[in-house]
Parts: structure tokens; C-alpha cells; sequence
């Protein structure tokens, strides 16, 4: 949490609303308000409520935001361990905060990337599979995950495709809004769609810019991995058959995990995300996102695993060139890459450009997709799902597509 907003908080908890109404409009009025302000600002308006008993009106979500940092203590109780004595909570005028509130909402943009609708099972997945919750657990925690079966599974070798959501998404959430499970039924994949915990990051968020969560074997990576290795050992995943793919903060985290285990993922698609090693904690996370991030600390791997890279050019919650740090990351070797262009445009949507990258043995290091005039959704998903552009180029059948590519290469090679 930043100091502005800390110094919001402690005027809001001693009852000084007006100096506290007037430091947050000096912020809006320079431009400095953040999803992540509202955020905090309406988390400690559901504290008042919760503790008063009294009702706040409702206000408009945030946009998803790819990182946050709240404080796990109370307000009543921050200060604990630091010789300060603990004060009991007296709630302040929660008239003067409902219209804080007021003024946040009409500072920020419209609540966007819900679903239309109630997410119903045949949104997510098709009626002749499987659609199975699990859990792993492993030495640095606990997190759920749900699996989908195709129906043409009966033991036989499958490739396995681990999809990473977004901010505030769930597994149904994402599954439906890229409609990958349909995919998967047509193409004969599992996929596995691991959970963000609440009480890891409030707004559901992979803590890509965490140092902690960045590395091999520990924290977030090593539950992702363990998920993974525990799809592949109940089901028959031939090694070299796993893809992982994410959008936002999932993409981010995905592109960790391609870095960090390049033993286990053979291929990997990043959605509107961030390079590794572009943050390292909140601050970083923050000017990373809206200006682009530099991954020069992120340690480098032996092996970089190919990479099928999309992004709006209008993306407002990733800045757009945090891709070309991830050109710069993956073809950081001593080869000059040749590079193929061309133009698209969806029938009735989104025009794009396709960057393809290759090694001077042929082989595709890089797959780039701009998708002119979106901003941060998946591109060609679906309504029933969050944060998804119908408009644009089908980001989930070209992510398979590029899979499969990679693994037909392997099956020639091989030969």
C-alpha cells in the first residue's frame, strides 16, 4: 500500500473525513487515482460495514488489476507489535464515506470484463466430458483446480494444456470465456485450470511480481508445477506434451513457469502479461504495468521454450510493450532471428498483425500477435466468460495450433 494511501486510511479510521476527502481529491485531480486505490479505499468501506452494522450502498467493481497489496491487519489494529497499544474501533460517519465513495466511482472507469450472465455448466465445458475439481497440496501450500476430461479419454497418451486465469477470475470464469474445454473435446486434450486462493492475493491475483513467487521450487511456481506433475502422474501426459498458457497476471505467471521449468513445459502462451523478472514487488508491478518492465535481473535458463505471445496495441492495464520485452528476452542469443510478417483481420472485427520469429534452423522461437484497436481481454473469447474479446483473432485456437506445431516437430525429429 502506498503512503498516500496509508495516510487515507489513518484519516478515514480517526474520523477525519474531510482532510481525508480532500487528500483523495487532490490525488484525482493529478491523476494519481488507481484501480488499486479503489480497491483499498472500498475494502475498508466493507470493514466499516462489517464492523458498524451499518449499510454502504453498492459501487462499481475495479478494473481488473493485475496486482494488489493489502494489509492482512484490521484498521483497529494496525500498529500491533510496533508499541502501539490497541484502541477499540469506533465506526466514523458513514454518510461523508458514501460520498468518498461517490467521487471514487465517478473517477473510475466503468466497471467492465463481467460476465453478461450467470456462468452455467454448458458455458463451460461439454456436456459428454468431464469437469472435476481437485486438489494438490505440496510444501509451500494448498491450491484447487479444476480438470477437464474429453470424452475420447480412456487411458491413452494426451497432451495436457495448464491454463493460469486473471485477476478476480476463477476456473469457470476463464474456462468459459476461452471456451478452451470445447477445444480440448475436439482436439483430445486435458486441460487443467489451476485456482488463485483468496487468502494468497484478494483479488485472485498470481503474485508474478513476488521475488518469493519467481523462482524454481518455491511459493506459487512450485504449487503451479505440482498441479501439473499431479495431472500428469492420475493421467497418461507423455513428457514433452504439456503446454502452459495464461492471460494477464495467469500470463505473467505462465511465462515464470516456462523459465523456471523448462523440464516440464514445452511450449508457452502469454495473454496480455509480463515478462519474468519485469517486477519484484508492488512498486515495480505498478510502473511495469503501465509503462513497460525490464526483466535484466530475472537469471537466465539454459533452455527457452517457444512462445506464442498476444496483445491489444489499446491494452490500458498492460502497457503494450511489455511484448516487446518479451522479443527481447526470448531472442536474447547470439543467432540473428528471421522474421516473417504478416496481416489479418477477422471477418466483421479486429485487424492484427502476426510477428513469427525463427531461428536460423528454421525452428519458431517466437509467434507475436498485436491485435490492433483491444485492449486487455482474450482475444475471440467469449461473453459468458470476463475480460474476452469476441472481435479479435481466436487466441485459444492458435495457441493449440501453435501446441501442436511444436509437438508434430518433435514427432519428425524423433523419427
Amino acid at each position: 500500500m502506498n503512503r498516500e494511501m496509508m495516510e487515507i486510511m489513518r484519516l478515514m479510521r480517526e474520523g477525519r473525513l474531510a482532510e481525508a476527502t480532500a487528500l483523495i481529491q487532490r490525488n484525482l485531480s493529478q491523476g494519481a487515482s488507481s484501480a488499486d486505490t479503489h480497491t483499498e479505499v472500498m475494502d475498508y468501506l466493507k470493514q466499516l460495514q462489517d464492523r458498524s452494522g451499518a449499510a454502504i450502498p453498492p459501487v462499481a467493481e475495479p478494473i481488473d488489476v493485475e496486482v494488489s497489496e493489502v494489509s492482512k491487519q484490521t484498521p483497529a489494529e494496525e500498529g500491533v507489535g510496533q508499541g502501539v497499544p490497541k484502541q477499540p474501533f469506533t465506526p466514523p460517519d458513514l454518510t461523508a464515506l458514501r460520498g468518498l465513495a461517490d467521487r471514487l466511482k465517478a473517477k473510475m472507469p466503468a466497471a467492465r470484463g463481467q460476465p453478461s450472465r450467470k456462468i452455467s455448466a454448458d458455458m463451460i465445458a461439454p456436456a459428454v466430458g468431464r469437469w472435476l475439481a481437485g486438489t494438490y497440496a505440496g510444501a509451500t501450500g494448498t491450491r484447487a483446480y479444476k480438470l477437464y476430461i474429453p470424452s475420447s479419454y480412456h487411458g491413452q497418451p494426451l497432451p495436457l494444456v495448464v491454463m493460469l486465469h486473471g485477476c478476480t477470475q476463477s476456473s469457470d470464469d476463464f474456462a468459459a470465456g476461452t471456451r478452451m474445454n470445447f477445444l480440448a473435446e475436439t482436439e483430445g486434450l486435458l486441460v487443467v485450470y489451476p485456482e488463485q486462493a483468496a487468502s494468497a492475493n484478494h483479488s485472485r491475483c498470481w503474485n508474478w511480481y513476488q521475488s518469493a513467487d519467481q523462482q524454481r521450487d518455491q511459493g506459487e511456481p512450485s504449487l503451479i508445477a505440482g498441479i501439473t506433475r499431479q495431472v500428469m502422474a492420475e493421467y497418461h501426459v507423455a513428457a514433452g506434451q504439456v503446454c502452459i498458457a495464461g492471460l494477464s497476471a495467469g500470463g505473467a505467471m505462465a511465462a515464470i513457469l516456462s523459465t523456471t521449468y523448462p523440464d516440464l513445459y514445452s511450449v508457452v502462451g502469454v495473454h496480455s502479461g509480463l515478462a519474468p523478472g519485469s517486477a519484484h514487488d508492488l512498486q515495480s508491478a505498478l510502473q511495469a504495468m503501465q509503462r513497460g518492465g525490464k526483466s535484466a535481473g530475472f537469471p537466465a535458463t539454459s533452455r527457452v521454450i517457444p512462445l506464442i505471445l498476444f496483445q491489444g496495441d489499446q491494452d490500458s492495464t498492460v502497457h503494450p510493450s511489455n511484448a516487446d520485452e518479451f522479443i527481447r528476452k526470448w531472442l536474447a542469443g547470439p543467432d540473428k532471428p528471421q522474421m516473417v510478417v504478416r496481416q489479418g483481420q477477422v471477418a466483421g472485427g479486429r485487424s492484427y498483425t502476426c510477428a513469427v520469429y525463427q531461428t536460423p534452423g528454421g525452428q519458431t522461437a517466437v509467434e507475436r500477435w498485436t491485435i490492433h484497436g483491444a485492449g486487455h481481454a482474450w482475444s475471440g473469447g467469449s461473453r459468458n466468460g470476463s475480460y474476452t474479446d469476441s472481435t479479435g483473432p481466436d487466441a485459444s485456437q492458435e495457441l493449440i495450433r501453435f501446441f501442436r506445431e511444436r509437438l508434430q516437430r518433435e514427432v519428425v525429429s524423433a523419427a
